[in-house]
């Protein structure tokens, strides 16, 4: 990889990846739709491109080797056509303007929400079926834009999927600010107590994962990737509100409760809590990532003790 274009370089994920392409000396060229966008990705070493996804500039593509299409909207609320335009209608898009610039390969960052239907996900493999109901918006337009992805795999232009769960780490801007505001404000709870278990993955090894893909990938293929073997969900999310100074209270929630919560609720702007919430963090959720380990050589080079070691800043607990 010479020159590459990153979307979503102002987040978390594709903040880390441009560190990541600019610490191996690789030319980025970075999307952005606003001035703080803009000064965001710039000051991280990227050259600015101004636009949208569906604005993207076929000349500010033209000379890259890669994509790397970062950008979504996550918010577990919000209408479904508020997400289908950024995380469907948006990836078709930059897809087209790569296309059209002669970009050769496309890594798309999804995620296991993709699978999510309510029911619990046990070391599930890139072999497991889309669900017939997702459990909301969120997983409803991510996996929409994978299929938007894997049919525009062709000759001369690849396309890989990778799959990372639950992203933690340094500079996360988005998980952990929400939970831990929600502690600080008594408005946490664990459902059904939180001793299942989950699959993480910390984002320096979600960059880890996508470069491999962009180098290694197999045209058309997906891989989740995780940071290992699974662990409780209660232990790891305690650990890291730690890192904030930041303590969840012992109240406990039964899942039917939040449940029915999310249901009578769905109309509000901003719900207490969400059935993608419950589908994502109220129950198990594990993935196995053989598959990038064999085909790309991937290793989850940053363990959950050191990644969170990196995290902690010394604070009052709430």
């Amino acid at each position: 990889m010479k020159r590459v274009f990153v979307t979503g370089g102002s987040g978390f994920v594709g903040g880390a990846l441009i560190r990541a392409l600019r610490e191996r000396g690789i030319e980025t060229v970075a999307l952005a739709r606003s001035d703080d966008a803009a000064a965001k990705v710039e000051a991280l070493g990227a050259i600015v491109a101004r636009g949208d996804l569906d604005s993207a500039s076929v000349e500010d593509l033209r000379g890259c080797d890669v994509v790397f299409h970062s950008a979504a909207m996550t918010k577990e609320h919000g209408t479904l056509a508020e997400h289908r335009k950024v995380n469907v209608e948006g990836t078709r898009a930059i897809i087209d303007a790569a296309q059209r610039a002669g970009v050769a390969r496309f890594v798309h960052v999804s995620t296991e929400a993709v699978l999510a239907d309510g029911h619990p996900i046990l070391r599930a493999d890139e072999n497991v079926p889309y669900p017939v109901r997702p459990a909301g918006p969120y997983p409803i337009t991510k996996g929409e834009a994978e299929r938007v992805v894997l049919a525009a795999n062709r000759a001369g232009f690849a396309t890989v999927i990778i799959r990372p769960r639950f992203i933690w780490g340094v500079g996360d801007t988005s998980v952990l600010p929400l939970i831990a505001d929600l502690v600080k404000r008594g408005k946490f709870a664990w459902i059904g107590g939180g001793r299942h278990l989950t699959s993480t993955c910390n984002v320096e090894n979600v960059v880890e994962g996508a470069l491999l893909a962009a180098e290694r990938g197999a045209a058309g293929e997906i891989y989740f990737l995780t940071d290992g073997a699974p662990v409780e969900f209660r232990d790891f999310l305690t650990k890291l509100l730690a890192t904030r100074g930041v303590t969840a209270r012992e109240r406990t929630v039964p899942k039917w409760v939040a449940r029915l919560v999310a249901a009578t609720t769905a109309w509000m702007r901003t719900p207490p809590v969400t059935k993608t919430a419950i589908a994502l963090v109220g129950h198990e959720v594990t993935v196995v990532d053989d598959k990038a380990r064999t085909q790309l050589g991937y290793a989850s080079r940053v363990s959950i003790d050191e990644g969170l070691a990196r995290m902690q800043t010394p604070s009052v607990s709430s």
